[in-house]
């Protein structure tokens, strides 16, 4: 999988762009939720579940294909239950975030991204792994769902060999889900101490 194609290759500058830029949106924004503590309690605690489910998932997924990527089809535990759990648990993880924002209108900016981008990620490496693996690919994707997880799917062996060095890496990125939350509080308490402008609101 050393070949990547265009999409792949721009999937981690799209993800960056689109932070940064509703980094600037929540920055100078409020929730127009915020009197209304039922709902906006609601949407953090809801938010938090998310995130916690999906940094937990990527780990799951990571354990698994950690070293394995490029040599191996994995077809196992998280991969048994769907094609792509990876941009599953990610999706999760980003409706999370949007929520702890307490605003419906940053979380829909969340979902229409991934559903605009993603899908076309997803189809790029399937045509690699087709290409990589052949007949064995086919009949995994024929009996697993590309993105919702079926857990009637679910089989774990009862060992598998795991490489900790690239598994710590993918601890530290997985983090970045409970970071993000953590700024987003800060930036929160800046507009409460009056040290940065909020502009607009929004709902």
């Amino acid at each position: 999988m050393s070949h990547r194609s265009f999409v792949e290759k721009k999937r981690k500058v799209f993800s960056w762009l689109l932070a940064i830029a509703l980094g600037f949106v929540v920055l100078f924004s409020r929730s127009a939720w915020e009197e209304q503590f039922l709902i906006s309690d609601l949407f953090f605690v809801t938010g938090i579940v998310l995130v916690g489910a999906a940094m937990a998932g990527r780990l799951w997924c990571s354990l698994y294909l950690c070293g394995y990527k490029t040599d191996t089809l994995v077809t196992v535990g998280p991969y048994s239950v769907c094609r792509n759990p990876l941009y599953f648990f990610s999706l999760l993880g980003g409706i999370g975030i949007g929520l702890t924002t307490e605003t419906l209108i940053i979380t829909l900016i969340i979902v229409v991204s991934f559903a605009l981008y993603y899908p076309l990620v997803i189809r790029a490496e399937e045509k690699k792994l087709q290409k990589l693996h052949g007949e064995d690919y086919e009949r995994y994707a024929a009996k697993t769902p590309r993105f919702w997880p079926s857990s009637a799917n679910l089989y774990e062996p009862q060992e598998y060999t795991v490489k900790p060095r690239i598994f710590r890496k993918q601890i530290l990125d997985s983090l970045w889900f409970v970071w993000i939350v953590g700024i987003l509080e800060l930036v929160e308490a800046l507009h409460e101490y009056n040290l940065i402008p909020c502009v607009f609101k929004l709902y």
